[in-house]
């Protein structure tokens, strides 16, 4: 740049920051130094004032918790609708929960169209994450997934049920959070639902 240049950018810099910076300097006083206290409501003759004693409750130390102290999350409930009669959703959902990749079946009960499922934890799939894969981790990606344990400290608790809905069936998930996501979410891209 040229000298020239310089000599009309510097002083405009400074102009403007004295500018900008200079607005609160000409006020003597605040506004919130003149706030007061102003005199509390008061409840008009013949109505009641509520109780306040209840407003803060603080629950017990071993309300919504285990023996270890764990919070303890009260069942998830999720679930989606077919357009199969609940008779023949029943009997696909069967088949589709015998390969057994979801889990295991401890359960059925034919007649109320149940299923009690014990759910895998862990990945739902053995595929190395994207660094690895990017990073030369994909070379040993098949013995890596076979080494990679398929459940991680036991199962989830699920209990899937077919129920009718209209002209078709609904299908409702109920159990622990992670179980019911991981169930539904595989039903619903294998059966094709709304």
């Amino acid at each position: 740049m040229k000298k020239t240049s310089y000599a009309l950018v510097v002083p405009a810099l400074l102009l403007s920051v004295l500018v900008v910076s200079g607005c609160g300097a000409f006020r003597s006083t605040k506004e919130w130094q003149k706030a007061q206290q102003e005199a509390p409501l008061e409840i008009p003759p013949g109505l009641d004032t509520p109780s306040t004693s209840a407003a803060l409750v603080i629950p017990d130390v071993g309300a919504g918790a285990d023996a270890n102290g764990n919070a303890s999350a009260a069942p998830v409930s999720d679930g989606f609708v077919l357009t199969d009669a609940p008779d023949a959703a029943y009997r696909r959902i069967g088949e589709l929960l015998s390969v057994g990749d979801l889990g295991k079946v401890v359960g059925h009960d034919d007649t109320a169209h149940s299923y009690q499922i014990a759910v895998n934890r862990g990945k739902p799939e053995g595929r190395p994450g994207l660094f690895r894969r990017m990073f030369g981790g994909g070379k040993n990606a098949d013995q890596d997934a076979k080494d990679a344990p398929s459940s991680q400290g036991g199962a989830h608790s699920v209990v899937l049920s077919v129920m009718p809905s209209g002209t078709g069936s609904e299908v409702r998930a109920q159990g622990d959070a992670d179980g019911v996501r991981r169930v539904v979410d595989a039903l619903k891209s294998r059966m094709g639902s709304k």
